[in-house]
Parts: C-alpha cells; structure tokens; sequence
C-alpha cells in the first residue's frame, strides 16, 4: 500500500448531500467523526437538482447525485459502490386531482424535480409506451413545490420523489402511476435512484478508503438508529417523525451498504435503456467499474 495515500488529509473533504432523511442517516456518523479513521467532511446541504450541476461542474470531493447525471461526470468522478439509494417499492409517483391513465396526459403539463433526475429518466421511459403521442410542456420546481401546484391547478400533473410517496393524499391527490412499479414490473431490477460519487483525482486508494468510510457509517446508523435521529430531525424541514422513520426505511436499505451484482445491473440497465430513447450519452464500457 501506498503509505502516502492513507495518511489523513490535512483539509476535510467537501461533500454535498440533501438534507433527507435517507442522507442525514447515512452520514451521521462520519459527519461527526465517529468512523473510524476516516477523514473529515465539510458538509454542504443542498436539493439533488442542485448536487447534479456540482458534479457537472467539477465542484465537491464527494457528492450525492442522481443516477441520471453519471453520463456526464464519470470521467471526473468514480461511482462509489456504498451511500446510495436504491430499492423496490420507492419510485417516483405521477400525481394528478382525480387519477386517471397514462392517456389522459397526452399534451398536458408535468412537473418534475429536475430534468437530469432518475425520476425524470423512469417517467419518460414510462411515458414512452403508456403516454401516446407524448405529454406536452414539462416544466421543472422544486420537489416541495410540486403538489402544491397539481392541487392548485398550475400544472396538469406532477411527479414527486421523497417522502411525497407519504403525504401526497393530504393535498388531495391521487396517483395516476407508480414509475418505480413500471420499471421493476417491465426489469426486474430494483430502482436506482441516488448515487454517491467522489473524484477521480484523490486516488485509487482514497477512493476505497471512502467507500468503507460511507459503508462503515451506514452500518453504525443501522446498529443504533437513536444516535442520528437529532441529525435527521434537525435538517428534515419540519417532517413529521414518524415519515422520516418510513423514508428511512425505503431509502436505506441493503443496496446502501452495497450496490451488488443486482444494483449495478439496475443502474446500467436504466442508464442503457435511457441512452437509447437519446436522453442521456452512452455510457463507455468500465464507466461504473470502481478502483
């Protein structure tokens, strides 16, 4: 080993994460130097929308971003194979007034959280065999503003992502279609939704040591959930309690400690798949392959 490399860096890592509940859970031990021997972290919070133009941008040591995003920052940033988020039963829904099929949103507009999300890329591989003819304008808010605006009718139809899979029915709200249902009914895959990336340059070894960093953090949050939850709660804008124990739950599950021969096929198999309807670049063959 390359003693240089493991020595402690001498300034904390930047990363960017959100301020979910999934994410605080995940990094609460590491953000408050409770794993062992790992470096130091100078967290920044911010919305995924947000994160994904970081890593286009090159800015951050570590980032959570979408899984969509990775065609156009693999060369710069390695996947890491632990942090994420993926699973079954957590995809985006398509929320409407009064329900309805695929059909009905022929030509209407949509609200999504982003255009370079994962919920976008399974919404429009979705709309591309259950919406003829296609949906009209698409019109990017932030995720919190979106079922406001189907309720209040400034948009025909929105797809929500985070804890809205458990609040939506208080807006009054139906759900039209379930995204992660669809692809897991037409794959067999679980949903890839959240990835953690760190760049390239800090090294093949900083990378690994990264990697066990996040898993050994996830881990210590599963042996004693209590420890995190005045981070979850402080940073969780007000969310009942008992929702972020259900977010955490969907979103923190076995793929978080590591994405597997099944996470890694989900995330290549969406991205292929996405490449091919032309919404996002090729990936290059080893673009996922970790140090």
């Amino acid at each position: 080993m390359n003693e240089a490399l493991s020595e402690p860096m001498s300034e904390p890592l930047k990363i960017a994460y959100s301020p979910c509940p999934n994410d605080t859970f995940v990094f609460d031990a590491w953000a408050h130097g409770r794993v062992p021997g790992a470096p130091a972290l100078d967290v920044t919070f911010a919305d995924i929308d947000i994160t994904n133009g970081m890593a286009e941008r090159g800015e951050f040591d570590v980032l959570k971003v979408s899984y969509a995003v990775l065609p156009w920052v693999l060369e710069e940033y390695a996947l890491l194979p632990c942090g994420g988020a993926l699973g079954r039963g957590c995809g985006p829904l398509v929320l409407t007034l009064d329900g309805g099929s695929g059909a009905d949103l022929a030509g209407k507009t949509v609200a999504v959280p982003s255009e370079r999300s994962t919920a976008y890329l399974l919404f429009r591989l979705w709309a591309a065999t259950e919406v003829p003819g296609g949906v009209g304008e698409v019109v990017v808010l932030p995720f919190h503003e979106i079922m406001p605006a189907v309720r209040d009718g400034k948009v025909d139809a929105g797809l929500v992502i985070h804890e809205a899979r458990f609040t939506y029915q208080d807006y009054g709200l139906t759900c039209l279609a379930d995204m992660g249902e669809h692809w897991e009914s037409t794959t067999g895959l679980p949903i890839p939704l959240g990835a953690i990336i760190a760049k390239r340059s800090l090294g093949a070894e900083r990378l690994r040591e990264l990697a066990e960093a996040a898993r050994t953090s996830v881990r210590m949050a599963w042996d004693d959930p209590l420890v995190s939850r005045p981070y979850v709660l402080e940073h969780a804008q007000e969310m009942d309690p008992a929702v972020a124990d259900q977010h955490i739950g969907l979103y923190v599950n076995e793929f978080t400690a590591g994405l597997g021969e099944a996470g890694y096929a989900a995330v290549r198999g969406l991205l292929t798949r996405a490449a091919a309807e032309g919404l996002v670049p090729p990936l290059g063959r080893d673009a996922l392959a970790f140090p």
